[in-house]
C-alpha cells in the first residue's frame, strides 16, 4: 500500500500532512487535541479476476481517502490501510488471503478503541470490499455499547456513485471485478491493470443455476463462492470501461465522502 512521506504533497509544510502514519508523536497528540477526523481505509488481498490486482480494494480505499483527506488539510488524517479483509467466497481462486469474520471485528475493534481511549473521537472507515461490510456493522454496534461518546461510521466506495455508475454500460450481472471496479482502477493508474488480459465473466442472469443463481435474489440473501459464478470470479465485462469513466465514478464518491466528513467534523 501507499505510505505518504511527511512532505508528500505540501512543499515541506508539516501542517499540511495528511497522512498519520507520516507524523510524530507530538505531531500527532497535537492533532488529536484538535479533534481530527481519522479516515481508515480497509479492503481485501483476494482474486480479481484476470486483469485487476489483488489488492484493488484497498487501492481503491486507500485513493479515495488520501483525495477526501486533502479537502480537510489540518482537519483530516488517513490512517495506514488495512489490507486484509473478510473474503473466504474468494478462497477457491488463486491469490486470497482471507481474515476470519472474528478477527476481522477483533482488529478494527482494537484500533477504534485504542484511538478512543488516546483522546481520538471521530474515525470513518473506508471500505473498499463489500465482504467487509457485516463485520463493520458489528463493530459499530459493539463500539455504541462501549464507547458511545466515540463517533465511528463506515463507507462503501461504488454505491456512492449511483450517477456515474448509471451512466456507464453495464451487464445484467454486474459486481466484482466487473465494469465499476475495473473502471476505477482505471482512473487510479491504467499501470495498474492488465489490460490485455481482462475478460468477461458472469454477465446475465440466466447463465447461473441453483445456488448460484438464487443468490442474486432480492430480498433474503444466500452465499455462494465467486467460482460457482464464473471460473474467473468476475461478475460483468471489464473489457467495455474506460479510464475517464472510472474517474467520473471517483469525483462522485470522494465528493459524497466529503460532505460526509465535513457533516463528521460539525457534529
Amino acid at each position: 500500500m501507499t505510505f505518504l512521506p511527511p512532505t508528500a504533497g505540501c512543499s515541506g509544510d508539516r501542517d499540511a500532512i495528511t497522512s498519520y502514519g507520516a507524523l510524530t508523536s507530538p505531531e500527532s497528540h497535537t492533532a488529536q487535541g484538535e479533534g481530527r477526523l481519522l479516515l481508515l481505509p480497509v479492503g481485501a488481498v483476494e482474486q480479481h479476476g484476470d486483469g485487476l490486482p489483488l489488492a484493488t480494494d484497498v487501492i481503491r480505499a486507500e485513493h479515495v481517502a488520501q483525495r477526501v483527506a486533502q479537502n480537510f488539510v489540518g482537519r483530516a488524517l488517513v490512517m495506514p490501510a488495512i489490507p486484509y479483509g473478510v473474503s473466504p467466497h474468494h478462497a477457491s481462486l488463486p491469490g486470497t488471503v482471507t481474515l476470519p469474520p472474528a478477527l476481522f471485528i477483533q482488529i478494527i475493534e482494537t484500533i477504534a478503541v485504542c484511538l478512543s481511549e488516546s483522546g481520538w473521537t471521530r474515525i470513518l472507515v473506508i471500505n473498499g470490499h463489500g465482504g467487509n461490510n457485516g463485520a463493520l456493522s458489528v463493530v459499530q454496534q459493539s463500539l455504541l455499547a462501549t464507547h458511545p461518546d466515540l463517533i465511528f461510521a463506515w463507507s462503501p466506495l461504488t454505491s456512492l456513485a449511483p450517477n456515474a455508475n448509471s451512466r456507464m454500460g453495464r451487464s445484467e450481472i454486474s459486481g466484482h471485478s466487473g465494469e465499476s471496479e475495473t473502471a476505477q482502477m482505471l482512473g487510479i493508474d491504467p499501470g495498474l491493470v492488465d489490460q490485455k488480459s481482462l475478460r468477461a465473466g458472469v454477465t446475465a442472469l440466466d447463465q447461473l443455476t441453483g445456488r448460484a443463481r438464487l443468490s442474486r435474489a432480492t430480498g433474503p440473501n444466500i452465499a455462494v463462492t465467486f467460482d460457482k459464478y464464473a471460473p474467473n470470479g468476475v461478475l460483468g465485462d471489464p473489457t467495455t470501461v474506460t479510464a475517464a469513466e472510472g474517474q467520473e465514478i471517483l469525483d462522485e464518491i470522494v465528493e459524497c465522502l466529503t460532505d460526509y466528513a465535513a457533516a463528521l467534523l460539525a457534529l
